[in-house]
């Protein structure tokens, strides 16, 4: 069995309708894992389940940012008894801190911090009966160094970091693994919407704004879901069995720290 297989693991993937969330579903099933997939949107879920390679997969529809209504569904993960959790939620809006309201920081802590906290809580029992377990988080590379414009984001993201890290130190024990890939600059839906509000600000066209972001990465170009989706499936895999507590930049170069 190659390394870097995925048969008879369950993978919990947040956020898995579109994007990044999508991309790592679809190659963890191609890997031989069975996804159980996690969005708002039933029938973007709907049309994944077609996209899946194997058997068995299943879908919730649930809003990570409503507490209430995750746990709910929390018991039915559970059931899966997965070993595989993959944490990821949209980024909250973009605006300087010194102007956020308190209200701004609620939801999107419920669905960062608190949502991947409560999964982590469900899927870790199964992960200790199997002897094994995978948690990757889907974070930003302003964990490393944070972004001009994206204070509320910045803030969840940096305690979401310092999260995954004290787990990592607590799950290593139980052979546990808690790692973040920290994406940079990746062709999704929320790129497009950055990109297009820096081209309606500068008054140039969507591809003109690109053009700019891509200036600003040694490869000279956006990423691509799959990309992203390779360094998680890798994280989940037995390959990565040594590899825990780390931040993983998917950027082409961008982040200028080390």
């Amino acid at each position: 069995m190659h390394s870097w297989d995925l048969t008879g693991k369950t993978a919990v993937v947040c956020g898995a309708s579109q994007g990044m969330g999508q991309a790592t579903a679809v190659l963890m099933a191609e890997r031989g894992a069975r996804i159980v997939a996690l969005a708002r949107n039933e029938e973007k879920l709907k049309q994944l389940m077609t996209e899946l390679k194997g058997q068995g997969h299943k879908y919730f529809v649930v809003d990570l940012g409503n507490t209430e209504e995750l746990q709910k569904v929390l018991p039915a993960i559970a059931n899966e008894k997965p070993t595989i959790l993959v944490n990821n939620s949209g980024g909250p809006k973009g605006g300087p801190l010194l102007e956020a309201s308190i209200s701004e920081f609620k939801n999107p802590l419920d669905a960062h911090l608190i949502a991947s906290h409560l999964l982590m809580q469900t899927c870790v029992p199964s992960m200790k009966a199997a002897k094994y377990g995978r948690i990757i988080n889907i974070i930003s590379t302003s964990v490393k160094t944070p972004i001009p414009g994206l204070g509320v984001s910045n803030t969840v993201r940096g305690a979401m970091g310092n999260w995954a890290k004290t787990m990592a130190g607590e799950l290593a024990p139980f052979g546990i693994t808690v790692n973040n890939m920290l994406p940079g600059y990746i062709r999704t839906g929320r790129f497009e919407s950055i990109r297009d509000a820096s081209a309606q600000k500068q008054n140039i066209s969507a591809e003109e704004a690109e053009a700019k972001f891509a200036g600003a990465i040694p490869m000279g170009r956006v990423g691509e879901p799959n990309e992203a989706a390779e360094a998680i499936a890798f994280l989940a895999s037995p390959a990565a069995s040594y590899i825990t507590g780390i931040n993983v930049p998917v950027d082409g170069g961008r982040t200028p720290s080390l």
